[in-house]
C-alpha cells in the first residue's frame, strides 16, 4: 500500500483551487507537519528549511511566501474536513 511521500519538495506557492488537487494529496504529510510546527510555535524560517526545503537566507521573500501559502492551504484543507479524508468526501 502506497501513501503520500513523507518529505516531498514543494512548489513556490501552494494551490488555491476550491477543491483538493493531486498536489494536495501528494503533500498531505507536509500539511500535517506544517500544522504541527505552527502549533508548537516553531520559527517559520526553520520550518521552511526543514519541511519545505526552501532556504530563507537565500530567498527570504520566496521562503515566506511558500510558508504562508502552504500553511494557509493546510488550514483550508483541515477546515474543510478534507485533509485526511481525500477528494471523495465533500
Amino acid at each position: 500500500m502506497n501513501g503520500p511521500p513523507l518529505d516531498p519538495d514543494v512548489v513556490d506557492v501552494a494551490p488555491s483551487e476550491p477543491a483538493l488537487t493531486p498536489y494536495d494529496e501528494h503533500h498531505v504529510v507536509t500539511y500535517v507537519r506544517l500544522l504541527q510546527a505552527e502549533g508548537e510555535g516553531a520559527d517559520w524560517r526553520e520550518v521552511t528549511r526543514v519541511i519545505l526545503h526552501v532556504d530563507p537566507e537565500r530567498d527570504p521573500d520566496g521562503a515566506r511566501r511558500a510558508y504562508q501559502s502552504h500553511l494557509a492551504r493546510a488550514k483550508w484543507a483541515t477546515e474543510q474536513g478534507r485533509l485526511l479524508r481525500g477528494t471523495d468526501s465533500k
